[in-house]
C-alpha cells in the first residue's frame, strides 16, 4: 500500500489559493511550485514513501519536504486511491482504445459493512435491553437483530453486527455478563465487493481494432510521440485486438495470468514481456508515469468545478518522465 493522504503540513494554517497538480514531486516541480506561490501540491506519487528518522539535505526527497515546510506548501499524495476508484487513471487509461464492456481486474473490497457478527442468548426482555445499551455505546453505528425463541428454555437468541475496530469492546461488554457469555459465539463476515473499483481494467471492445490502430490511438490518448511494443506469438500488427488489459504504472502484478489480446502498461520486466508474448498477448510500454500523468487534465477540471473560482488549479509544466528518447549525434 502506498504512502497516501496529507504528507506534510504546514505549522500555520492559511487558505489555499493555487493549487499544483504533478505526477511525480522532483527538484523542478518544487521550484515551479515555489514560484507560483502555491498552497498545495497535489503529488500523484508519494514522495515521502518509507519512514525517515531525520530530515537532513543529502536526501532529495528529505530536501523537497524541508523545502515545502519553510514555503509553507502542504503536500498530498491520492495514489493508490486514484488508481483503484471507478472513474479514476484506470478507467481513463482504457478510455484511450474506445469504448467497451469494461470489469475490474482486482476487486476492491468495502470496509463499510459491519464485520463481526456476536450470537448469544439472554434469559428475559430487561436483560437484553441493558445489554443492547451497553453494545450500542460501544458502536453507534451497529446494525442491532434479535428474535425470540422461547419453546426449548433458551430465552431470547440475539444477533449482532459490529466494526472490527468496536469488536473487542463488544466482546468485553459481552463477557462481562456471565450468563450470556456462555452461549456467546463470533462469526467473521465477508467483506462485500464494491462494484466498478479495485486495481486494472479489463474491456471487451465494442469495435475490434488492429494492433497498429491501437497504438496509434493510445499514443494520441498519451499524448507521445513513441511507444514500445511487443507482438505476441504469431501475432502481427495487423491482427485484431478484441479483448484489452490495462494497470497504469508498472502492472505486470496485477495483469499476470489476465488473457487479453492486448496488455497496456508502464513498464513490465523483459521476463513478464517473454510471459504475455509466449501466450499470445501483444504488449504495449509507455515507461512508467507516461501511463498515469494525463489523468492529472482530467483531474484537474472536476477538482475545479467543486472549488470557488478564486482557487486556481495548475497541471505542473516541469513534471515529466525520467526516461526520455535520446538523439546521439556523430561528433565528426
Amino acid at each position: 500500500m502506498d504512502n497516501v493522504g496529507l504528507l506534510v503540513e504546514p505549522s500555520k494554517s492559511r487558505p489555499i489559493k493555487t493549487i499544483l497538480l504533478t505526477n511525480d514531486l522532483t527538484d523542478a516541480v518544487m521550484a515551479e511550485a515555489e514560484t507560483l506561490s502555491c498552497d498545495l501540491i497535489i503529488s500523484y506519487h508519494p514522495p515521502l514513501f518509507r519512514p525517515i528518522k531525520r530530515l537532513v539535505q543529502k536526501d532529495w526527497k528529505q530536501r523537497l519536504a524541508i523545502r515545502a515546510v519553510e514555503a509553507g506548501i502542504a503536500i498530498f499524495s491520492p495514489h493508490t486511491s486514484w488508481d483503484t476508484v471507478k472513474g479514476g487513471v484506470n478507467d481513463w487509461l482504457i478510455g484511450g482504445l474506445g469504448s467497451g464492456h469494461v470489469t475490474v481486474l482486482s476487486q476492491v473490497l468495502s470496509d463499510a459493512y459491519p464485520s463481526h457478527r456476536l450470537e448469544f442468548n439472554v434469559r428475559r426482555d430487561e436483560e437484553l435491553t441493558a445489554v443492547m445499551e451497553e453494545l450500542k455505546a460501544c458502536d453507534s453505528s451497529a446494525t442491532l437483530q434479535h428474535s425470540s425463541n422461547r419453546s426449548d428454555n433458551s430465552g431470547i437468541h440475539v444477533s449482532f453486527t459490529c466494526s472490527d475496530s468496536a469488536l473487542p469492546h463488544c466482546v468485553h461488554t459481552l463477557l462481562g455478563h456471565t450468563a450470556l457469555s456462555q452461549s456467546l459465539t463470533i462469526s467473521k463476515l465477508e467483506k462485500h465487493p464494491l462494484p466498478g473499483h479495485g486495481q486494472g481494467r479489463l474491456s471487451v471492445l465494442d469495435k475490434p481494432v488492429t494492433i497498429a490502430t491501437a497504438v496509434e490511438k493510445m499514443k494520441t490518448h498519451l499524448g507521445l510521440s513513441y511507444l514500445r511494443l511487443a507482438l505476441g506469438a504469431e501475432q502481427t500488427q495487423e491482427s485484431s485486438v478484441r479483448t484489452v488489459a490495462v494497470c497504469a504504472g508498472s502492472g505486470a502484478s496485477v495483469l499476470n495470468g489476465v488473457k487479453a489480446d492486448l496488455y497496456v502498461t508502464g513498464e513490465m520486466s523483459h521476463h513478464e514481456v517473454l510471459d504475455a508474448v509466449a501466450k499470445g498477448t501483444s504488449v504495449i510500454l509507455s515507461d512508467h508515469s507516461n501511463s498515469e500523468r494525463g489523468f492529472l487534465s482530467v483531474f484537474r477540471e472536476r477538482l475545479a468545478v467543486r472549488l470557488p473560482e478564486t482557487v486556481s488549479v495548475l497541471v505542473s509544466q516541469a513534471d515529466r518522465d525520467p526516461c526520455r528518447w535520446s538523439e546521439v549525434h556523430d561528433s565528426e
